[in-house]
């Protein structure tokens, strides 16, 4: 994986939010030679650049108003950021953090380490990606369960039978029907939830 993150850096579309002065322009010089793509954005947006995959994000305290609803704007796909900082007093800690920057870049930019910066927050970013990815799948798994479970108490209680018969009903059903047993068990429970509807007594 490790050795993967590396290649992928050459070709990562990257928007460096930074004033456009010598500093910002030599940084975005040192991007491209390692290979990124880079567009640049100043004064700070509103909202990343929806096909950013890094953000060097300038964070000072003159740009906290505009700074604190850029951050409030992270869509599900955000972007892996990286906060560039000039002073490490608390309100500018209080933004970065804010920010959900994975690594920081201190002020004046220096080419040395921003490669090491890039690849370590890229690691950190996939791996929260890959985290939620199996924290969505288990969530999905439960509630299929949780369904199945209720659709054989549905099927056990009206027709008498045990809670293994109950289950190779359900698996018979969906495998006739080609569904998943999830969506099988869902229809029974929508069925015995219609055929027990009782109006609201005017």
């Amino acid at each position: 994986m490790s050795i993967q993150i590396l290649r992928d850096i050459r070709g990562l579309r990257v928007q460096v939010i930074h004033a456009n002065d010598v500093e910002g322009q030599q940084l975005v010089d040192h991007l491209k030679r390692i290979g990124c793509v880079v567009e640049t954005t100043w004064p700070p947006p509103s909202a990343y650049a929806e096909n950013a995959d890094l953000v060097l994000l300038s964070v000072d305290q003159e740009d906290r108003d505009t700074l604190h609803k850029l951050t409030r704007s992270h869509s599900e796909r955000a972007p892996t950021v990286i906060a560039i900082v000039g002073y490490e007093n608390p309100s500018t800690l209080a933004l970065v953090l804010e920010s959900g920057a994975l690594a920081v870049v201190e002020r004046p930019i220096k080419p040395f380490g921003l490669l090491t910066q890039i690849t370590l927050a890229r690691s950190l970013w996939l791996e929260r990606k890959e985290q939620a990815r199996r924290i969505r799948k288990l969530e999905r798994k439960v509630t299929s369960m949780q369904q199945i479970q209720k659709a054989k108490a549905i099927l056990m209680g009206s027709h008498g039978i045990s809670e293994d018969e109950a289950y190779q009903s359900i698996r018979r059903q969906a495998m006739a029907k080609r569904i998943s047993m999830e969506e099988m068990a869902v229809a029974i429970i929508n069925a015995s939830e219609l055929l027990n509807f009782r109006p609201d007594s005017v």
